[in-house]
């Protein structure tokens, strides 16, 4: 699909999000940041989002599903309360009425589950455990799979560097902290990347950084 906003999956795509300004939502108190989206208020989308403290959502559904990462704040809903760093898949299907009575920063993707990816999922990234990655310096902390779909936490210590690799199914990136690094760009905090399937690249951290990290996702 090429409509819309940077839907074309072909075309890599930087953004950084610190430089952006808000958006107004239609509901009042929330505002957004749009990264990528299929229509003006439907289909695929993936967005920083903003909850003035007190704003509140109604009831609604999400037929294919909403993924969320919580940057800042205190995000909530009727069935939780769930503070910054942690993430949320509510499946295809699910329905919720959310609200931020402190204020929050997300970062939300809505409409891109596989129909059969029904597993609901609730990770408080502040204490789960970090796993060693393939080189020195690198720790991972896996958030969900489904199928040759992954997603990650991946903290790169200062001075981190990863040999050059390709990415069949394509690549998103945001960075939560720190600066991330390949041959083509520097990326601060609150960069987002997409790279397209068989792109190619060798990241490093000269700083040290936090990224989530999601492979797999163009089919």
């Amino acid at each position: 699909m090429t409509g819309g906003l940077n839907m074309d999956r072909s075309k890599r795509v930087v953004i950084e999000t610190a430089a952006m300004d808000w958006e107004p939502s239609p509901v009042a108190g929330v505002w957004r940041k749009k990264l990528e989206r299929e229509a003006a208020e439907s289909g695929r989308v993936t967005s920083v989002v903003r909850y003035e403290p007190g704003s509140t959502f109604s009831s609604h559904p999400h037929p294919r599903g909403e993924e969320i990462f919580v940057l800042s704040g205190v995000f909530e809903d009727e069935h939780g309360r769930y503070p910054a760093g942690s993430y949320l898949r509510n499946p295809p299907g699910s329905q919720h009425a959310p609200s931020s009575p402190d204020g929050c920063d997300l970062l939300v993707k809505l409409d891109q589950f596989e129909p059969a990816d029904t597993q609901k999922v609730c990770i408080q990234t502040a204490t789960a455990a970090w796993h060693p990655g393939l080189v020195p310096g690198l720790s991972v902390m896996p958030l969900h799979s489904f199928e040759v779909e992954h997603t990650a936490l991946v903290r790169w210590a200062p001075g981190t560097e990863f040999q050059p690799h390709t990415h069949p199914g394509g690549e998103e990136i945001f960075v939560l902290e720190g600066t991330f690094e390949d041959e083509d760009g520097v990326y601060p905090q609150g960069s987002w990347l997409r790279n397209p399937s068989y792109s190619r690249h060798r990241p490093f951290s000269r700083e040290g950084c936090t990224i989530y990290v999601k492979t797999g996702f163009i089919r």
